[in-house]
């Protein structure tokens, strides 16, 4: 493949090149992803956002990995729809401790009519606040997507989790297609997509590299990518899988890095298994977002003050929403950001 070309955004990306990409000594390809990294982004800011699941379990769908699955049998506890406020509560706790995207989560196979307005509340009970929004609802039709869109709502997750190869041995409960429909629809809703997968279930490196071939080929590449280590949850099918081998997961993230230059690539999932080691090599490979909290919707996800401390021995900030305001709106956000650092090294005032 051509090296010169890397740090391009791409959407004819072939398996053989991203083969090249996996197939590179460890150094050398890191060094390539870090370059990349470094021509689109801060390489000492990572993106912050928390995750809530907003109604958890008793899912249709059959994912092998998902302990919400109605499928199998976990210890968790099945809950309804949160209410609105108890939602805005814990958006403001996120804001707190320096999140800037809120993102929730439900466990449905799609959102019903009679749920839609509260979730619309939620969007923009969470817009108010000066956050970005997310959600994950799972599938989306137009009328849903422009719904949402009308809304306010910034971000839609909806992962593609694996190759199309390799789809089947996963999910049968929703094809391929449908997952490559609802993005149309959020991206034709004028929303952004954040969509990625998962690492560790049983698939093969050309598996890793056909998602990446997919998400990186789309018309428009998401604008987050989240790369997820399979947490492996007992009563699941997944949950006697092998240890994914650290060093395998770092060479995803460079890829996807490499593939996707102006994405956001955002550890996600497993990060409560990593050590502080591994999770800065895959800093240093590319990856430029996390989600703070206890909880990745079920999952344990390591508490924020460990993530402080991380960045502060990382030399790290999170990452300040971008935003276009007036001379005079700049300037008194310069001042308080200078008196925020001032007073704490790590972290500026995320309301400003």
């Amino acid at each position: 493949m051509n090296l010169q070309q890397l740090g391009q955004v791409r959407h004819d990306w072939e398996t053989a090149e991203v083969q090249a990409l996996f197939d590179m000594p460890f150094n050398d390809l890191l060094f390539h992803a870090q370059t990349v990294h470094r021509q689109n982004f801060d390489p000492n800011e990572v993106q912050v956002s928390t995750l809530l699941s907003i109604k958890t379990g008793a899912c249709p769908e059959d994912c092998k990995y998902c302990p919400q699955s109605g499928h199998y049998t976990t210890d968790l506890d099945k809950e309804k729809l949160m209410k609105v406020e108890k939602v805005l509560e814990q958006a403001r706790k996120a804001k707190e401790i320096g999140s800037t995207r809120f993102c929730m989560g439900a466990a449905w196979r799609s959102p019903t009519k009679k749920d839609m307005p509260y979730v619309i509340q939620m969007i923009q009970g969470v817009k108010e606040m000066g956050m970005e929004t997310c959600m994950t609802l799972g599938m989306l039709d137009e009328d849903q997507s422009q719904e949402l869109a009308e809304a306010g709502l910034d971000y839609y997750n909806h992962n593609l989790d694996t190759s199309p190869e390799f789809y089947g041995n996963i999910i049968t409960t929703r094809t391929y297609a449908d997952r490559l429909n609802t993005i149309d629809n959020v991206r034709k809703a004028g929303m952004k997509v954040c969509s990625g997968g998962i690492l560790g279930m049983g698939e093969t490196e050309l598996d890793r590299a056909g998602m990446l071939i997919q998400l990186a080929n789309m018309p428009q590449q998401p604008e987050s990518v989240p790369i997820n280590m399979l947490v492996r949850v007992e009563g699941t099918p997944f949950a006697e899988n092998e240890e994914l081998d650290p060093i395998d997961f770092i060479r995803t993230i460079a890829v996807a890095r490499i593939m996707m230059p102006e994405s956001h690539v955002r550890l996600s999932a497993g990060r409560e298994e990593m050590t502080d080691e591994m999770q800065a090599l895959a800093f240093f490979a590319g990856a430029n977002s996390i989600f703070y909290g206890e909880k990745l919707l079920t999952t344990a996800n390591p508490r924020a003050e460990n993530d402080q401390k991380l960045f502060e021995r990382l030399g790290i900030n999170p990452e300040r929403r971008c935003e276009k305001h007036s001379e005079e709106a700049q300037e008194a956000a310069l001042m308080n950001a200078v008196e925020s650092q001032q007073q704490d090294k790590m972290f500026y005032d995320a309301s400003v």
